[in-house]
């Protein structure tokens, strides 16, 4: 399901809720029972490597799972950044055709192999309507925004800065930050948080793996963190953050740092559709929500065995 759908499948929440706007709202009332969602990330769907049956299947498993919706952390598809209009549009065809599975509404994080034509120097002009960031809003709306269930509040944050030399940087940004301190300024202190974010904002990963697996990075570090995670942090650290979701590095992952936990999750592709992922299979998170405040995820796998 689309962001537009979802738009409409979902009444109860207020548009100032879904946008990404700081337009004042009622404040969420505190939990009053358990509930879980799914969070699901790099999912990479393309035609090769067996990926579009690998997200099928991985879809199948949510009908076997209660949860109230689905939250995914980005990377749809694989690469709308890099390719021609065409396998652009086909690469969104073909997740929007797999996700249409999905049995529960979904809310939706860009990520870096989201933006369109940004790495292709050659065939995509920045004058082109669906450059960039334009493509995925016009199939799930804004890329960041807040919306509250059950007594819970969730913010999902844009990770993705695209420079006016066509890179990319993983950087959340003044303006975004001053939204984020607007949106959690209209809530109580006690409700519960959970943000999300496709690039992470804290991760151990460069540990996990031998320094020779990231010399495809070329030192591009700030595409692999967020570069002002410190400025973000702090704006969480006034309110009841209970957990921050993050992708982006395919590793399953639990961090807490200065009192806040970072729950990364292993990717639907595993290794970009290539086996295990630093000893991270193909996955997502289950998350049980308590009304006591607690979360606490279950990383699951479904099953799929890499043509790689």
């Amino acid at each position: 399901m689309d962001r537009r759908r979802l738009l409409k499948s979902m009444g109860v929440l207020g548009a100032a809720a879904l946008s990404g706007t700081s337009e004042p709202r009622a404040r969420a009332a505190s939990p009053k029972e358990d509930f879980s969602f799914i969070f699901f990330t790099d999912t990479h769907i393309q035609p090769e490597l067996k990926a579009s049956e690998g997200c099928g299947m991985c879809f199948h498993t949510f009908h076997g799972i209660s949860a109230d919706f689905a939250i995914c952390g980005g990377d749809l598809v694989f690469d709308a950044s890099a390719v021609d209009p065409k396998r652009a549009d086909a690469l969104f065809g073909l997740f929007q055709q797999t996700s249409a599975s999905i049995p529960y509404p979904v809310h939706y994080t860009l990520g870096n192999h989201d933006v369109f034509g940004v790495a292709n120097k050659d065939g995509v002009a920045p004058s082109d309507p669906r450059y960039g960031k334009k493509a995925f809003e016009d199939h799930y709306g804004p890329t960041h925004y807040s919306f509250d269930h059950r007594g819970w509040h969730f913010v999902v944050l844009d990770s993705i800065n695209i420079g006016p030399d066509r890179n990319w940087t993983a950087h959340i940004g003044d303006e975004q930050i001053a939204w984020l301190k607007a949106d959690l300024g209209n809530l109580a202190k006690s409700t519960p948080v959970i943000v999300v974010t496709h690039v992470p904002l804290v991760t151990g990963a460069l540990s996990y793996v031998p320094r020779s697996s990231w010399r495809d990075m070329n030192g591009l570090l700030d595409t692999f963190m967020v570069t002002d995670a410190a400025e973000v942090i702090d704006a969480l650290l006034a309110y009841n953050v209970r957990a921050v979701l993050q992708g982006h590095t395919h590793i399953n992952e639990d961090v807490t740092f200065r009192g806040l936990r970072f729950l990364t999750s292993g990717a639907v592709s595993g290794n970009w559709w290539k086996g295990t992922r630093a000893g991270s299979p193909e996955g997502f998170l289950e998350i049980r929500l308590q009304k006591d405040g607690q979360v606490l995820p279950r990383y699951r796998t479904y099953g799929f065995k890499s043509a790689g």
